[in-house]
């Protein structure tokens, strides 16, 4: 005759890696869009609107990727003068890169995931922006091959700051 015990301690034990383990499939089945999203984002979807544009935010290792992104909302830009700089986000925003943040927000982005994180600013010159005698420039941030911020600007004194959409 076999004679089998077990003791409280190693039946709570395997309820915890059961009780884990069951929150982890669940994570898994159904919030698979946030661990592996796709970067993508479709714009012109109103209602009634037929066409819809899928911008991609993915893949942007180089200045030409960069620009390539930019010409999703039809901007052309000069590649022969292109601005390539490491930067690192602050570890804390002031007023200024708050107000830049909220702008990112308007457009889908968010900079404060990127906290004390060094990313890549692409600076093109925009040649074709309407209405505008000087200089504009387009700005793209870019952290591990995506695109998580940036901007249309006046390079003027009295200019102007916009989304990658150039709606003011």
């Amino acid at each position: 005759m076999f004679v089998y015990s077990v003791r409280a301690t190693t039946i709570k034990f395997f309820g915890v890696v059961c009780v884990a383990l069951a929150t982890l499939i669940t994570v898994i089945a159904f919030v698979p869009d946030y661990v592996a999203g796709t970067g993508d984002v479709q714009v012109g979807a109103e209602s009634g609107d037929e066409t819809v544009q899928v911008i991609s935010y993915e893949k942007v290792k180089t200045a030409e990727d960069a620009a390539k992104f930019l010409s999703q909302f039809g901007w052309e830009v000069n590649l022969s003068d292109v601005e390539e700089v490491d930067v690192t986000l602050p570890s804390s925003f002031d007023k200024i890169l708050t107000a830049y943040n909220e702008l990112q927000m308007r457009q889908g982005l968010n900079l404060s995931k990127y906290k004390n994180k060094a990313v890549v600013r692409y600076t093109f010159n925009v040649t074709n922006y309407p209405g505008v005698d000087g200089p504009v420039l387009a700005n793209v941030l870019v952290y591990r091959n995506r695109v998580i911020g940036g901007d249309i600007c006046s390079a003027d004194i009295t200019g102007f700051v916009t989304g990658f959409d150039g709606k003011q």
